[in-house]
């Protein structure tokens, strides 16, 4: 990729499912360097051992720094000679952020103030954040605290030359298979002959690979424009689709359970355990007011920054009658895959391929 020739690299949460995905994509690339941050010494020694191994003549370009986006000085010290940062870091588990909130206040709001106001001190020439669908009518403490990191993000774009530092942000949905997602549960579920847990047979969610996170990324990176949010048109499908899907796959190989000496052959079932805390029918990727000035640009959305600055008489005699006739984009109206295309997608990834061997 020629935008990344010589250039560094630096990606906060870097040893998530994120992380290893770009290092897999540019590690062999003509890129300078790739800067992994995070606070898990077990996780950056696990994938610098990881990429000595199958990457031997390039595992060099990777450099782990230490530290935690909440401490300022912290993430300072890791962007000397940064060129750009993927910001992934972030607290993105619905139920810890239910039951702890000040502390997805604390990495998700004012771990991306750090950043940002670091990387604008050190000069870094493009931003890309990561957000999530759950920031769009956010009904739970993770998806707050998203939406406000996105407020955030879209408010320091206002106050920097998109010449010296562009802010961009990415907003999707469920990544499958990524760390904590339900996949990796069910297929254990499995293999342990068990059943599979579904929260609601109906509940529609959107799916992407990883690989398809990282062209977001790369998407916004290349053509986004600094205080933007950009949104690709994912499909969805309903949880006991995914889950049907799931079972379909694996059942042949884990169609045999050995309990108490005994060999029992079952198919498994799919056992309904009801909503849990925080948990939304279905997720938007565009509000609806979003919708109103959003610009469709093909296989992805673009919601512009507001430029307007703070005079309140902007806000209160001025409109638009040109509003988009575009309406609000969730998991229930756009394209609903069926058991036969999500198996196909998920055959398609690399760690189902892995398990199935």
């Amino acid at each position: 990729m020629s935008s990344l020739k010589n250039k560094t690299l630096l990606i906060t949460g870097g040893t998530g499912s994120f992380g290893n995905a770009v290092l897999n994509r540019f590690l062999k690339t003509d890129i300078k360097e790739i800067r992994i941050f995070s606070r898990d010494e077990k996780k950056q020694d696990d994938m610098r051992h990881e990429f000595q191994a199958k990457m031997p003549k390039v595992a060099n370009k990777i450099k782990f720094y230490i530290g935690d986006v909440r401490e300022e000085n912290s993430i300072a010290n890791a962007m000397y000679g940064v060129d750009y940062i993927f910001h992934a870091a972030a607290l993105k588990q619905v139920p810890s952020c239910e039951f702890f909130p000040i502390e997805a206040v604390k990495t998700n709001v004012f771990g991306t103030e750090n950043v940002l106001n670091a990387a604008i001190n050190a000069g870094v020439k493009n931003i890309v954040c990561l957000s999530t669908d759950k920031a769009a009518y956010p009904v739970n403490a993770m998806g707050t605290s998203k939406a406000m990191m996105e407020k955030v993000i879209v408010a320091k774009s206002r106050t920097v030359d998109e010449k010296n530092t562009k802010i961009c942000c990415t907003r999707y949905g469920n990544v499958m298979c990524s760390r904590g997602s339900v996949i990796p549960l069910w297929i254990d579920q499995i293999k342990n002959g068990n059943d599979i847990t579904i929260t609601e047979p109906n509940m529609t969610r959107f799916i992407m690979s990883l690989e398809e996170a990282v062209d977001l990324v790369l998407f916004a990176f290349e053509k986004g424009k600094s205080g933007d949010i950009l949104v690709q048109k994912a499909p969805a499908c309903t949880i006991e689709i995914l889950a049907k899907a799931v079972v379909e796959i694996f059942k042949d190989k884990y169609g045999c359970y050995i309990k108490d000496k005994k060999i029992s052959a079952k198919a498994p079932k799919i056992k309904v355990i009801g909503i849990r805390h925080g948990e939304k029918m279905y997720e938007t990727l565009l509000t609806n007011e979003e919708c109103a000035h959003a610009i469709d640009l093909g296989d992805f959305y673009r919601v512009p920054c507001d430029k307007r600055d703070l005079n309140y008489d902007k806000y209160i005699k001025e409109g638009d009658n040109k509003r988009n006739t575009l309406k609000e984009f969730n998991s229930n109206n756009t394209k609903l895959l069926d058991v036969n295309a999500v198996k196909k997608k998920l055959l398609s990834l690399k760690y189902i391929q892995e398990e199935l061997k």
